[in-house]
């Protein structure tokens, strides 16, 4: 349920959310409640729902420092990053789960709701993946003084692997086309849903920093 909760918390909310709050910290060890009190706080506290509203946008959406968009914080708007999203699209669809029409596969929300949905151990390898640039957002926002840096620090806590620095993300121009599946849909509708039977998923096989060992070390990607 961990990662459930973390992809719920992380996501534009709404007053289902804010109604499920109570219900979402009892689904959580209380170790990972407490570290998440701030950021429960936070949204307990806001005097209205637009209020929540407009801390969500003035933290995520107006500094890109803060996006909630895996492959921004290592391909920057470069045309790789609409090849990586490709990839990544196929690997939930591989594993039986294809993203609601109009979302990026690399959004946080959507890719921890994946986690959610895989067995432990699957989930563990996929994290330990991608916990380089979730520590990279946690960072920023821990920096920026942000109660959402809290939900970062959890996700480090189910994983083994340590959190390596990443380059700065190239900076260019990125094909809108590459990057959009299907037409908008609403809120209300969960991120994945089934889609076949499942198969097995390799997200390091998206991962360009494994790429960069690879062809700097003879070919070997590890």
């Amino acid at each position: 349920m961990t990662y459930t909760v973390l992809s719920t918390l992380l996501a534009y909310p709404d007053a289902e959310m804010v109604a499920a709050l109570p219900e979402l910290r009892s689904a959580l060890a209380p170790a990972d409640a407490a570290t998440l009190a701030p950021l429960f706080a936070m949204m307990e506290g806001k005097p209205d729902l637009i209020a929540l509203q407009e801390e969500y946008v003035a933290t995520f959406d107006r500094r890109p420092a803060h996006s909630l968009h895996l492959f921004e914080h290592v391909h920057g708007e470069s045309r790789d990053r609409g090849q990586a999203m490709v990839n990544l699209r196929e690997e939930y669809l591989r594993h039986g789960l294809e993203p609601r029409p109009g979302e990026l596969p690399d959004y946080v929300p959507m890719f921890l709701e994946f986690l959610g949905q895989l067995p432990a151990p699957q989930a563990a390898v996929l994290l330990g993946d991608a916990i380089h640039v979730l520590a990279r957002i946690g960072d920023k926002l821990d920096a920026a003084g942000s109660p959402y840096a809290r939900a970062f620090d959890v996700l480090r806590r189910l994983t083994d692997v340590q959190p390596e620095a990443l380059p700065e993300p190239p900076e260019g121009d990125m094909e809108e086309g590459m990057v959009t599946f299907g037409p908008g849909a609403g809120m209300t509708e969960p991120a994945l849903r089934a889609h076949g039977q499942p198969q097995p998923v390799r997200f390091h096989a998206t991962d360009p920093r494994r790429a960069a060992a690879g062809t700097g070390k003879g070919g070997n990607h590890g």
